[in-house]
């Protein structure tokens, strides 16, 4: 193989493009019925670095197409077109706990990918590749405008479609361990949504006093975007994750302040003490932290903290209050948050279910993100109340929680434009590509 080593010829399409965009990864001109192996190698922003690869034999003409071909082995099997990125882990070595997140949206997730000859596991540093190429993945679009706030004490995100607008807006919250997360509001915005990313539980403000925001706060993150001249301020939807599931359910159910069109809550629950905000929230966890398991590993699990779920309506959300569409999305297997036992609870009593919408995934986890984000089924976890990190158990099977993330990921854009565009034509780049958006 050492004398055809440069004929060997390996493409992926797009090379750039969107987190969610899938690619196609295609080997030519090596001798039939080869063995090869397809890498894929990521470095984060922390300087951990991730791989992911295929083992895949060559067809009767010498090409090897990722998106049609089984992979016979390595971190995924089967036919996988995503296998190469949702599938990717530490390398070797690595230190537990590692979770990939993207800090810096203004710059790419860039993977290398690379064939290797015959059926590897590990070295792949030792070995030359038979050819490789840099893949970049993006969450801003080309034309998305990034737009720190700070205005009313908020410590906050706005990204802004390409074009005039106005557009849909979405507040979007994450969960317990605070910080401002960009990621997925980014992407949103690559879809035509104005989002606006919130940190709740680190901001400055609560930093500088030590205090906790209450409700007035996230009703200050509302009016920014329903006053900003590009967004259409009667379509505004709020997305929460986990801990900002709590704050979504609670501010479309009882703030005179937010008006939804629409919300969704990822791997939520509605359980909570009706009086209060987030300290009272905490504290109630607090008081409960006597129930909070471990496993053999001594990984920690959380969901025991809210069960069973409560009959007393003072410590639930009254989601009969709704008045929007809501869109619950829960992994069967969250090991971290009783997410589907809630949304079996709201859906059975409420008087208004024919607003509420469940997602169910059997064998996903907690942490269900965008699509193509490789699955965490534990990692090192700092909550806002703790001096101390933990080793969390989210739950989940990796190839089930992967398809989760992409089915759920498309129906909640589609559940969003449904809800915040009167027609489609109001959102003509809701289904343009990386490269379309750069023309």
């Amino acid at each position: 193989m050492d004398s055809k080593q440069c004929c060997v010829k390996l493409s992926v399409q797009p090379s750039r493009g969107l987190l969610d965009e899938k690619f196609i990864v295609l080997v030519q001109s090596v001798p039939p019925g080869l063995q090869l192996t397809v890498h894929a190698l990521h470095q984060c922003e922390d300087g951990h670095s991730w791989e992911a690869f295929g083992h895949y034999t060559a067809d009767a003409s010498g090409n090897v197409n990722v998106s049609e071909d089984p992979s016979l082995g390595g971190t995924y099997s089967g036919v996988e077109p995503m296998g190469l990125l949702w599938s990717l882990t530490p390398i070797p070595g690595s230190k537990p706990g590692l979770r990939m997140r993207k800090m810096n949206v203004q710059t790419p997730m860039e993977v290398t990918i690379s064939v290797y000859q015959g059926h590897q596991t590990e070295g792949f540093m030792d070995q030359v590749a038979l050819a490789g190429v840099v893949v970049e993945r993006w969450y801003m679009a080309p034309g998305v405008r990034r737009i720190p706030i700070t205005e009313d004490g908020l410590t906050a995100t706005l990204f802004l479609p390409p074009g005039p607008g106005p557009f849909p807006g979405l507040l979007d919250l994450w969960g317990g361990e605070g910080k401002l997360l960009e990621y997925r509001a980014a992407l949103f915005a690559s879809h035509g949504i104005a989002s606006l990313a919130l940190d709740y539980l680190t901001p400055e403000i609560t930093m500088e006093t030590g205090k906790m925001v209450d409700n007035k706060y996230v009703e200050a993150a509302y009016r920014v975007l329903q006053q900003h001249p590009q967004v259409l301020d009667s379509r505004i939807a709020m997305l929460g994750l986990s801990l900002g599931a709590s704050v979504t359910l609670k501010m479309a159910a009882y703030s005179q302040v937010v008006k939804l069109r629409c919300a969704v809550c990822v791997s939520g629950s509605h359980v909570q003490p009706v009086d209060g905000f987030l300290k009272e929230l905490l504290l109630f966890c607090r008081e409960n932290a006597g129930k909070t398991r471990y496993n053999e590993e001594n990984q920690v699990m959380f969901r025991e903290l809210l069960l069973p779920i409560p009959t007393d309506p003072s410590l639930k959300v009254d989601v009969g209050r709704l008045q929007c569409p809501l869109l619950l999305v829960v992994g069967e297997d969250d090991q971290n948050w009783p997410a589907y036992e809630s949304a079996m609870d709201m859906m059975e009593r409420a008087g208004n279910s024919h607003l509420l919408t469940v997602l169910s995934y059997l064998n996903a986890g907690h942490l269900i993100e965008p699509p193509y984000t490789p699955h965490a089924k534990t990692s090192t976890f700092n909550s806002v109340e703790s001096t101390h990190s933990v080793m969390a158990l989210w739950g989940g099977e990796t190839l089930a929680h992967s398809r989760a993330q992409e089915d759920a990921w498309r129906k909640t854009l589609v559940f969003l434009r449904e809800n915040l565009y009167a027609t489609a034509a109001e959102n003509p780049q809701c289904n343009l590509t990386f490269t379309e958006l750069q023309m």
